[in-house]
C-alpha cells in the first residue's frame, strides 16, 4: 500500500497509537484510540479502520482482543510522515555545550558525544572514530630517546597532538632527525594520511639507487611514526556507551534479541559496516528494524548522522542504537544537533 492511500482519519489513529505504545508499551484498544484521538467518529469506525490498517501491515494484534502495536511499516510510516520533532530544551543545549568543549582532545571529545547520547537519550550512543584517510598530518617532530628509540610528536587535523614512541635499526644523530621532520613537512604537511602512505610506498618501492641516504632515513621514519606498513588497512573503530540503558528496556519476550545485538557489539563487523553506509548521508539517517539488513537490529532501530570537517568532509558517524519502540521525536533532534555540536568543536580542537 502506498503512503497517500492511508486517509487522515486513519494516520491520526495510526499515529496516537504509536505514540501511545511507545509511551506505555502495552498493546492499544479500539477505545482507548478514539478517546485519544479526539475523532468524531464511533467506536465501530475505528474498529473497522484499525482493522484495515492491519491488513495492509501497519499495526498487528499480539494477542487475540488485546489492542493493536505497531509494525515496522507503521513505524516507518510514523517517522516519514506523522512525527513532530520540537527543537531541545535549552538545558540540553546548554548541557551539550559544556560536554562538547573545543579545548578538549578529539578522543576526549567522541568519548563525551557518546556517554552525552546514551545519558540523553536512555539508549545506546555510538561515535566512529575518524578513519585514517581522513587525518591530515599538520606537522611532525622527532626527539631522540636511548636504546634506538625516536618520540614521534604528530600534529593532524587543526591542532590534535600524538605522541608515540617508535624503535629503529640504528641510532639517529639529533641533525639527522631534523632533517627528516623538514623533509616530511615540507613535501606532506596538509595531506590525509592515506594520500601520505600511498605517496610514501611509492617512493620506497622505487630504485633505491636512485634515494640517497638522507632521503632513505626520511621515508623510514616517516612510514614508522605514521605506523603505515604496506597492507595496514586498520578497521575503523568506534566508542559505544549505554549498553546498561539496553539492557534495562529489556524484556523477557526480546532477551534473545538482546543478546544477538550485544554479539554484534562485540563482532563490530556488522555496525561498522551499517555506520559506513551512513558516512556520506545528508544529515539523520533512520534504519528500523530490519531495514538494517542484518538480524542482529531486527527489533532495534538505529539513527545516525555524519560530523564533518569545517570543509564539509565526513570524519565519522555518531548515532544511538535502541528499541524499535523509542521517542523517535526526541532522539532524532538530539542526534542531529550532537553531530553538528562535536563538528564544530572537533575544528576548533
Amino acid at each position: 500500500m502506498v503512503a497517500d492511500a492511508l486517509n487522515d482519519r486513519a494516520q491520526k489513529l495510526l499515529k496516537v497509537l504509536v505514540e501511545r505504545y511507545i509511551r506505555e508499551g502495552q498493546p492499544v484498544g479500539s477505545q482507548t484510540l478514539l478517546q485519544d484521538s479526539g475523532l468524531p467518529v464511533s467506536a465501530a469506525t475505528v474498529r473497522n479502520i484499525m482493522a484495515e490498517l492491519e491488513d495492509r501491515g501497519y499495526v498487528a494484534s499480539p494477542h487475540t482482543s488485546a489492542g493493536r502495536i505497531p509494525t515496522q511499516q507503521g513505524y516507518r510510516f510514523f517517522v516519514d510522515s506523522l512525527i513532530t520533532v520540537s527543537p531541545l530544551e535549552g538545558r540540553i543545549l546548554s548541557n551539550l555545550k559544556l560536554e562538547l568543549d573545543a579545548e578538549k582532545t578529539s578522543d576526549e571529545l567522541i568519548a563525551s558525544a557518546s556517554q552525552l547520547l546514551s545519558n540523553l537519550t536512555r539508549q545506546a550512543g555510538l561515535v566512529t572514530l575518524p578513519s585514517r584517510h581522513r587525518l591530515s598530518l599538520r606537522q611532525v617532530e622527532f626527539l631522540p630517546l636511548s636504546d634506538n628509540r625516536i618520540l614521534v610528536i604528530l600534529v593532524v587535523n587543526q591542532r590534535e597532538v600524538q605522541n608515540r614512541v617508535i624503535r629503529t635499526e640504528r641510532a639517529f644523530a639529533e641533525n639527522e632527525l631534523k632533517q627528516a621532520a623538514n623533509y616530511i613537512n615540507h613535501h606532506f604537511a596538509g595531506k590525509d594520511l592515506d594520500t601520505i602512505r600511498d605517496q610514501l610506498l611509492d617512493a620506497m618501492r622505487s630504485d633505491k639507487d636512485d634515494i640517497d641516504r638522507y632521503m632513505q632515513a626520511s621515508l623510514d621514519l616517516a612510514a614508522r611514526a605514521l605506523d603505515m606498513g604496506e597492507g595496514d588497512d586498520r578497521p575503523s573503530e568506534y566508542v559505544l556507551a549505554g549498553e546498561t540503558q539496553l539492557l534495562e528496556s529489556a524484556t523477557p519476550d526480546n532477551l534473545d534479541k538482546m543478546r544477538e545485538l550485544f554479539n554484534a557489539f562485540e563482532r563490530k563487523k556488522d555496525i561498522l559496516d551499517l555506520i559506513d553506509r551512513c558516512l556520506l548521508a545528508e544529515g539523520v539517517k533512520i534504519f528500523i528494524g530490519e531495514e538494517s539488513g542484518y538480524k542482529a537490529f531486527g527489533d532495534f532501530s538505529v539513527i545516525t548522522a555524519p560530523y564533518q570537517l569545517g570543509d564539509g568532509r565526513p570524519l565519522g558517524v555518531l548515532g544511538v542504537i535502541g528499541p524499535t519502540r523509542m521517542a523517535y521525536e526526541k532522539v532524532i533532534p538530539m542526534v542531529d544537533v550532537t553531530a553538528r555540536m562535536l563538528s564544530v568543536a572537533l575544528r576548533s580542537s
